[in-house]
């Protein structure tokens, strides 16, 4: 995950006011995860891929399970702090209220987002997705321990 700077977040509430997604309900985040909520707020297709804007609420103690994205996610913390781990075990990443984020596409970037915080941590997250693929790839997991 990188921190993204102002014209990222510009370009995403340009999209997102510009009405390129449509509103829709949603299913819950990927498995296994724990205290994850998701509520999907709008969806549209445009150009091979689907972009997907979800409210997502990670409880404390709450993780989103491993897993790896089919396509790029681009979110800002609204509320909490989540810890960010690669596939390695190790943080590559704190993110607290105002912060935005990002998350490369494919198999070589495994990672899990965890609450280890005493309040919720709620993330507006946009999904930018080949037409018809699962928001999130949940895999077991990796050989190493989270400290």
């Amino acid at each position: 995950m990188t921190r993204l700077n102002l014209q990222a977040r510009v370009t995403i509430t340009a999209i997102a006011a510009g009405g390129l997604l449509v509103g829709a309900t949603a299913p819950a985040t990927a498995t296994p995860s724990s205290g994850v909520e998701a509520r999907e707020l709008s969806r549209s297709s445009a150009d091979g891929r689907d972009f997907i804007l979800r409210d997502i609420t990670i409880a404390p103690g709450g993780s989103t399970g491993w897993h790896w994205h089919d396509g790029t996610v681009i979110g800002a913390v609204k509320q909490g702090t989540l810890t960010h781990y690669s596939s390695d075990c190790t943080v590559d990443g704190v993110y607290s209220a105002g912060d935005s984020i990002a998350e490369p596409s494919g198999p070589d970037h495994v990672h899990v987002g965890r609450n280890l915080g005493a309040e919720p941590v709620v993330l507006e997250v946009l999904y930018a997705n080949p037409v018809g693929r699962p928001l999130a790839e949940d895999i077991g997991e990796p050989p190493c321990q989270i400290p």
